[in-house]
């Protein structure tokens, strides 16, 4: 797909028609091997019964990392294989050079909104509140600096999700914006975003079943969890589908869900025991992502890189 000369991708070029089977071929494989990974989780132990593996990692965080998070980019490798489309329009080049002001904004703006979702939890919610941090002062050696350590705790978010999260969070990028966005776009650009940010929120749906993100102690526990994944990924999903396609590269993509995973923790460092996980104060909140809604329903509304 070419671009123009902002980097924003030419609309000219979404005029290909829909191509139905390889979008059903990558989601049979993306949503079976994911399911198949989940299904081996949970005959091992689950998320709290899981035997170590290799240097002492429970056998399901490494299933996940692995086999889970990278199903999206084997969906894409397998597509083209099975119905020979080939290995054009990968989407792979980094295209810095021309894109800084969004690889800056990939890098810098979720962390930012994540620190408002927690705030805004906290706001509506004050009674979860602990500005001691209690939890975590608990764990540190007598003396320390809280402020030291939460800015120590930044400083590592930003470099960790620039490298290591980056590179895990390719495994999904290079599935849901490198290809099924693509695919999509002849339904039209916002239709698209919308759509593909439902897709991946019901991907993560045999994890939240398992216990991951919500835990079970939520009222409707997983349905509703399944739900909030959803609004979660669908908002999220536009912020990442707007870099992705402004660069026409799935790596500031990449590099923004990376930099979501490193931070989306942030807020449970001031919440009390018992905060309620499926409306905050993590980033996978319901409440928590209402900053990311605010941010996806201007992009959509007014970027020009969802113009049909």
């Amino acid at each position: 797909m070419s671009t123009v000369g902002d980097g924003r991708t030419d609309p000219n070029a979404r005029a290909e028609s829909f191509e139905s089977r390889r979008v059903f071929v990558f989601l049979l494989v993306a949503f079976g091997l994911a399911g198949a990974t989940a299904l081996v989780v949970s005959l091992t132990g689950g998320l709290t019964n899981s035997p170590p593996v290799a240097v002492g990692l429970p056998l399901w965080l490494v299933l996940v990392s692995t086999c889970y998070m990278f199903s999206p980019s084997v969906a894409n490798v397998v597509t083209r294989l099975v119905t020979g489309e080939g290995w054009t329009s990968l989407r792979i080049r980094p295209a810095l050079r021309s894109n800084v002001g969004t690889y800056l904004l990939a890098w810098l703006a979720p962390g930012l909104v994540i620190a408002i979702g927690s705030a805004l939890f906290f706001a509506l919610f004050p009674a979860y509140f602990d500005p001691d941090a209690t939890a975590l002062r608990g764990v540190l050696p007598p003396g320390t600096s809280l402020e030291l350590v939460v800015v120590a705790q930044v400083a590592q978010g930003l470099v960790l999700g620039a490298t290591v999260n980056t590179a895990f969070a390719f495994g999904e990028e290079f599935g849901w914006r490198a290809y099924l966005l693509q695919k999509l776009l002849p339904l039209g650009p916002r239709r698209a975003v919308l759509l593909s940010g439902v897709v991946w929120g019901a991907w993560h749906w045999p994890l939240i079943a398992l216990g991951y993100n919500y835990g079970f102690g939520y009222p409707g526990a997983p349905w509703t969890g399944f739900l909030a994944m959803v609004w979660m990924t669908t908002a999220v999903g536009v912020f990442l589908a707007w870099v992705a396609l402004r660069a026409d590269s799935v790596w500031p993509a990449a590099l923004g869900h990376g930099m979501f995973n490193a931070f989306a923790g942030l807020g449970s460092v001031f919440a009390t025991t018992g905060a309620p996980s499926l409306l905050g104060p993590t980033a996978v909140g319901a409440v928590a992502v209402v900053p990311w809604v605010v941010v996806a329903a201007a992009l959509v509304v007014r970027s020009p890189a969802f113009e049909a």
